[in-house]
């Protein structure tokens, strides 16, 4: 392994996959809890396979993620698209965690108030300190190779 911030960002793509798919097995209260909104917990209540589907979909998503940081870690092997996918999914952790603490006090929208104000800043921050390691490790996975 020559870059332990990549190792460190697939680490955490890991754990967020895996309170994804914890919140299936823990029903509605956990998906109130982790912020997935009211209409997921009821639709889980409700004995609906919506919920399952949308965080599984999403925990895939952030495994393959995951697999792509330890990628660029020097840990799995090289998986296609490498230095591409780093950046995207470093982009779309940072938009997410800058866009999540500024648009909910520009707007008034129920799609994004369906969640609370708490949600929007915790798991914001959240995603900005993934952004962060990924764009670390990316940066330096790009110095390393140029060395």
């Amino acid at each position: 392994m020559n870059n332990k911030t990549l190792y460190t960002a697939g680490i955490l793509s890991f754990i967020a996959s895996f309170l994804h798919v914890a919140c299936i097995f823990g029903g509605p209260d956990w998906y109130r809890f982790f912020g997935a909104g009211e209409q997921m917990a009821q639709l889980a209540e409700q004995g609906s396979t919506y919920p399952i589907y949308v965080t599984l979909a999403i925990s895939v998503i952030i495994a393959i993620w995951g697999l792509y940081a330890l990628s660029g870690a020097g840990v799995i092997l090289k998986l296609p698209l490498l230095k591409t996918a780093l950046v995207l999914i470093t982009a779309i952790y940072l938009v997410r965690g800058i866009a999540g603490l500024i648009i909910p006090f520009l707007t008034t929208s129920q799609i994004v108030h369906h969640n609370s104000i708490q949600f929007w800043i915790i798991s914001s921050i959240i995603c900005c300190i993934y952004g962060l390691f990924h764009l670390f490790g990316t940066l330096k996975m790009w110095h390393i190779k140029n060395s």
